[in-house]
């Protein structure tokens, strides 16, 4: 079996955890606390980020983006039409571009701030930050995360998908960060109607069950979080 190194609101591990459920494909689910900055963890990826898939042959893939190639070129076959990352270039370069805005581009400006401010710090030593929140940074990832969800609102009105007519890596990329926000309840979903249709098209999928299961302790979780027609 499979094993993924993790933490359950990290949204790039969440995204792979997504990818790994739609190809079917069961994983160990190992909970790594990067701030820890384990040997062996760093052993097995330098760079000491979540999330981290190592395969039954003990092939270390480290990375959102470098997992979710590999699967895609080990499983994408097996899917057909279906397949997570489309075969038409144009329509390849498209998911990429997706993948990226939110991977790295929403993670900077959102998830990862609220992520940071109001879980990681519960459990980081003092000398790396107070264990409370700053609120002006709180703030500021909220105030991004509408700029995002008018996007993916323009994205889903001219679009089935984000990326196209099908699903794609880009929808579990964009579902996966706005999860990890909604569980911390800094998602204005009544702000955008098309986003919030989307985005209970993706919940409502099977490999989204185990992330709805999620729960971080002494973490409040949004009352509306596992509902699916919220």
């Amino acid at each position: 079996m499979f094993q993924l190194y993790h933490h359950p609101l990290c949204p790039l591990s969440r995204f792979i955890r997504l990818s790994l459920g739609e190809y079917g494909v069961e994983a160990e689910l190992i909970e790594e606390r990067v701030h820890e900055r384990r040997r062996e963890f760093l052993m097995l990826d330098p760079a000491g980020q979540t999330p981290v898939l190592v395969t039954e042959d003990n092939h270390v893939i480290p990375g959102a983006g470098v997992i979710a190639e590999w699967l895609d070129e080990i499983l994408g076959e097996s899917l057909g039409i279906h397949r997570l990352l489309p075969v038409s270039p144009r329509e390849r370069v498209e998911t990429r571009r997706l993948m990226a805005w939110f991977n790295d581009k929403f993670f900077g400006e959102v998830s990862n701030w609220l992520v940071t401010e109001k879980v990681y710090k519960r459990f980081m030593a003092t000398e790396i930050g107070s264990g409370a929140p700053d609120m002006d940074v709180v703030r500021a990832a909220r105030a991004n995360v509408r700029h995002h969800l008018r996007y993916i609102s323009w994205l889903a009105q001219n679009r089935n998908w984000l990326g196209g007519d099908r699903m794609t890596y880009a929808d579990l990329a964009a579902a996966a960060h706005l999860s990890s926000v909604d569980y911390l309840g800094d998602v204005p979903w009544d702000e955008e109607e098309p986003a919030k249709q989307w985005y209970q098209r993706v919940k409502s999928r099977p490999s989204f069950r185990p992330l709805l299961a999620d729960r971080a302790p002494g973490v409040a979780v949004n009352p509306i979080y596992t509902e699916m027609d919220f």
